[in-house]
């Protein structure tokens, strides 16, 4: 699941990916590691770490170690895991460090339970949205991650995920899956209204709902955007009147396209979805 200062593109697994020959080429391009570098500090930032102590930090997806440097360079100690072995290798060649852990998190994390103050993640946990293998569901796969994470942070922590969704539908079921998990929290995103320095935050808490960090350059981005958070509540769609409108068409439909985007089968929207049946004599 390594991660990367750019916008993966999917071939095959990333551990097939990620061979020996891309592993060496990203992690030597100077634009790639300035990339990882400044999302690796904003990932930092947002876990709003105590000043006055290191913490130990999880590394998802950590690659050949460059959001690594960032969180020793900050005086934190840190473990990482990563699918792709010539990543770890290279890892392991520039001499990082933290510890490393060959590994594939939809398999779950390996840890004590409230082990670390921390997570981070760049560029990884979109990956775990695609079925390589017959055996891979996506749902399946993205709660067993969350629910062992969720266990493995200390309460009152925080987990920031850097991801590249692409599209509405697997960020809803990314976040649906954390929010089953029992994490709180919300998307931050940095500078909405720029095609090239739009940046995705997973920001989620443990134990708390905290106040949800404002993203970057959001003076001018629409209240919906800066609103876009969840709870372990359930929503409940109401009319003006403040009245339930359950069992509407309206309700009918935003229901069955929730659970599309949880990867759940759903029965095709047609003419008759939601209307009621005449009474029969």
């Amino acid at each position: 699941m390594a991660g990367s200062g750019r916008r993966p593109e999917h071939r095959g697994p990333p551990e097939l990916f990620y061979d020996e020959a891309e592993a060496r080429k990203y992690t030597q391009n100077s634009r790639v590691v300035e990339i990882q570098s400044q999302m690796s500090e904003r990932a930092v930032e947002l876990l709003g770490l105590p000043e006055d102590r290191p913490c130990l930090l999880l590394d998802v997806g950590c690659g050949s170690g460059l959001s690594g440097d960032y969180i020793s360079e900050e005086g934190h100690y840190w473990i990482g895991m990563d699918i792709s072995p010539a990543m770890l290798d290279v890892a392991v060649e520039r001499e990082v460090e933290g510890d490393l852990l060959l590994a594939d998190v939809g398999h779950g994390i390996p840890f004590r339970p409230g082990m670390f103050d921390g997570c981070i993640s760049i560029s990884a946990v979109q990956w775990l949205c695609n079925a390589d293998k017959k055996s891979h569901s996506p749902p399946k796969r993205l709660y067993r991650f969350f629910s062992t994470l969720y266990t493995a942070l200390a309460r009152g922590s925080r987990a920031v995920l850097q991801l590249y969704p692409e599209n509405s539908e697997q960020l809803e079921l990314i976040t649906a899956q954390a929010m089953r998990a029992g994490f709180t929290g919300g998307m931050v995103v940095d500078y909405p209204n720029s095609a090239k320095a739009k940046k995705f935050f997973l920001c989620l808490f443990v134990g708390t709902s905290g106040t949800l960090p404002k993203g970057l350059g959001t003076e001018c981005a629409s209240e919906e955007l800066q609103q876009a958070k969840f709870t372990n509540e359930r929503t409940r769609f109401r009319n003006v009147k403040g009245k339930s409108v359950k069992k509407s068409r309206d309700w009918i439909l935003e229901k069955k396209e929730r659970r599309r985007r949880q990867g759940k089968e759903v029965r095709p929207d047609s003419k008759y979805t939601g209307r009621k049946r005449r009474p029969h004599f």
